[in-house]
């Protein structure tokens, strides 16, 4: 469960707690160049939420989706756009807690 002030604002599961959000994937890609055009053209792609780039670090944001990944691949290469390690990670309860309630995990 989660709660907030000592009010239980939502609970259930891990996974059911997850699908209560509307943020999926989080891509990070390092990358040494890339156009500000290419990124305006990723946060155009379906599911999408917010394309983010500094130090070589390109963050992709995607709401819930399936394929996100394979669809940041596909459009990285048909631009011919050289890319190092990708990250995909997926949301977690810290991200489901801000979500909720707009606030950060407080110690």
């Amino acid at each position: 469960m989660i709660m907030d002030k000592g009010k239980i604002i939502a609970s259930g599961t891990k996974e059911e707690l997850k699908s209560m959000i509307t943020l999926g994937e989080k891509i990070t890609v390092e990358t040494f160049s890339i156009s500000q055009e290419n990124l305006l053209n990723l946060k155009r792609l379906p599911d999408i939420s917010s394309v983010d780039y500094s130090d070589n670090l390109l963050v992709i944001k995607s709401n819930k989706g399936k394929n996100n990944l394979e669809a940041v691949l596909d459009f990285l290469r048909k631009r011919e756009i050289s890319f190092g390690r990708i990250y995909s990670e997926l949301p977690t309860l810290n991200d489901v807690f801000l979500e909720i309630t707009g606030k950060q995990l407080r110690d």
